[in-house]
């Protein structure tokens, strides 16, 4: 694909690595051409790359095969995930999902990306919905000043939440930042 066609998102192989984009400016030049000021994150270890592309130049756009898979269960730092249309299953460990297995519960569904047969991003639900396991009494009076306390929740995971959630509510938490959303 020639640059121009770039979007944010996308994912594009350079000197044989994966890279997706994460920022693109369009620049012009006083006295040369067009550029674009394009910034990749690379897939394999995370860092950001700055780079200059000409408007006219080719990049390699890589497939991935996306699909939906369910989580099964935790075996130490192994995550065993089933495909939901061929019921394979794969094992990714904590290097896959980062803090992301701690928002996981059995028969959760989350997408996969694959590469050459390879899983390369997994990407959570926006938001998950756990149990509170452990948390302090509620406070009487608490509610004068926006205070939070912290809160245990089913998967071992531990978010700030407002002083009247009890054990054994039911939370929706944001899995991009973690935090607290709603009571369910």
């Amino acid at each position: 694909m020639k640059a121009s066609e770039m979007k944010k998102g996308m994912t594009v192989t350079i000197d044989g690595n994966l890279y997706t984009i994460v920022d693109y400016q369009h620049v012009k030049l006083g006295k040369g051409g067009a550029v674009y000021q394009t910034k990749f994150k690379s897939l394999a270890d995370g860092s950001i790359m700055d780079k200059r592309i000409r408007a006219e130049e080719t990049l390699e756009d890589a497939y991935l095969d996306r699909r939906t898979y369910e989580y099964l269960y935790s075996s130490g730092s192994e995550h065993v995930l089933m495909d939901l249309e061929s019921y394979d299953q794969i094992t990714l460990d904590d290097d896959a999902f980062g803090d992301g297995a701690l928002y996981l519960k059995p028969n959760s569904q989350l997408q996969v990306s694959m590469y050459q047969g390879r899983p390369v991003i997994v990407q959570l639900p926006n938001t998950v919905e756990l149990e509170v396991t452990d948390t302090a009494p509620e406070i009487k009076g608490a509610t004068a000043t926006n205070q939070y306390k912290p809160a245990t929740l089913e998967t071992g995971l531990i978010v700030q939440v407002p002083p009247f959630v009890k054990i054994g509510d039911v939370l929706r938490i944001d899995t991009r930042t973690g935090e607290y959303v709603t009571r369910v």
